[in-house]
């Protein structure tokens, strides 16, 4: 990689001047069908819209991925230089902002944070959070099983990763679902900025709460780490954990209850099949995983990869989807296979995938356990995905089952 001091701006630049736009709903119905043509157009490196007028390059060749996410100098996590010319309103901000927390973060900055959320998430116990899962499982379960038919992202996935979620950091119900609220209009773009309000304000209830009955849970032990995180740190650390404990752990439980119930491998009767629940987890991980086009950095000026310039301070967003599914490294099969950039890699890599693991395959275990004979309400191709330009994310999953 080479830098450069002339300033570059929209680079990779397309000869039409077209940007792929990750905010439509063309996109959210068929994205692999855009990364292979975006594959065949560009190559690794493609110019992109995250909303109207916001550009950025999204990497989809996986070995460009790995450089980036393995140089943190070249590449930071600090969008501060970016932001400062986006506009307050714009849908993606409030996601991509700088916050004092790790996501957001580098050098010494991210370390401190790094450490205190990996500490904190390193005592959470397993033994205990599967035993959680399942008793957070069963009421939802118990709620439908005298119907017909039930929509599993609104009745089943979202209540229980918030749930379990809330469990894991200390929170009560009634502080977690402004939270839940806020989470949800940062993801989907609609009054992001009161989203962002709205979350604050509840994680800085929570964090009173915590200060006066700590407990065993990440929170009290963010607020008793010897990182010594202020208040407004507190907050933001809770952020992240919030962000990637409800919409990318409910995407993942949905969006693997969808393949075990299309795909002969896992189904036919569901408990009948020859693969495994951890076998379609990680199969999701590669060709549809929670968060598809995340991992966001900033290059500090303007910098050449794969004979592309890149501009700085300008968003270079990892494709976990489009990489994980790149043929020069992959045959298409990915059972037994965990090389996915579905957690990231490099020194943001999520510290929380084996709780993650956990969560979702108890989830599901637990569902198809109580409803084996489950089925989709509606052929898959109606099912309606969310768009956004982040997030790989169902709006609904009906499904029917014997009584």
């Amino acid at each position: 990689m080479v830098t450069s001091p002339i300033p570059h701006h929209q680079s990779p630049v397309d000869p039409d001047d077209r940007r792929v736009a990750l905010f439509s709903t063309e996109f959210a119905a068929d994205p692999h069908r855009f990364y292979r043509e975006m594959r065949r157009r560009y190559g690794a490196l493609v110019p992109v819209d995250l909303a109207p007028g916001v550009p950025a390059t999204l990497v989809i060749g996986y070995r460009t991925a790995i450089r980036i996410l393995h140089d943190p100098e070249h590449f930071p996590a600090d969008p501060r230089a970016w932001q400062q010319t986006i506009p307050a309103e714009c849908p993606v901000l409030p996601v991509l902002e700088w916050r004092p927390n790790a996501l957001r973060s580098s050098g010494i900055e991210h370390a401190r944070y790094r450490q205190a959320n990996t500490a904190s998430i390193g005592e959470v116990d397993l033994h205990a959070l599967h035993a959680t899962v399942e008793r957070l499982a069963a009421p939802l379960i118990d709620s439908f099983l005298g119907a017909a038919t039930v929509e599993l992202v609104e009745e089943y996935a979202f209540p229980l990763a918030f749930a379990v979620v809330n469990a894991m950091i200390g929170c009560p119900p009634e502080i977690g679902h402004e939270v839940a609220a806020g989470i949800a209009a940062l993801f989907d773009g609609i009054d992001a900025e009161q989203g962002n309000v709205l979350l604050a304000a509840a994680l800085a209830r929570l964090i009173e709460l915590k200060r006066a009955e700590p407990g065993d849970d990440i929170a009290s032990r963010l607020l008793h780490h010897p990182s010594k995180l202020d208040d407004m740190e507190l907050i933001h650390q809770l952020v992240v954990l919030y962000g990637a404990g409800i919409e990318p752990q409910q995407n993942l439980i949905v969006n693997t209850l969808l393949l075990m119930l299309t795909d002969d491998r896992f189904g036919g009767g569901i408990l009948s099949g020859s693969l495994s629940t951890r076998d379609a987890l990680d199969e999701v991980l590669f060709t549809d995983p929670p968060m598809a086009n995340f991992c966001v950095t900033y290059p500090r000026q303007p910098i050449l990869i794969d004979n592309v310039w890149l501009p700085a301070h300008q968003p270079v967003v990892i494709s976990m989807a489009a990489c994980n599914n790149d043929p020069a490294i992959s045959a298409g099969e990915h059972i037994g296979n965990r090389s996915h950039l579905a957690w990231s890699a490099g020194p943001h890599a999520c510290p929380a995938r084996t709780a993650a693991y956990l969560i979702a395959q108890d989830a599901i275990d637990q569902l198809l356990d109580a409803l084996p004979g489950m089925r989709l309400a509606v052929p898959a191709e109606k099912l309606t995905w969310r768009p956004g330009p982040f997030h790989r994310a169902l709006s609904a999953l009906p499904v029917v089952f014997p009584r």
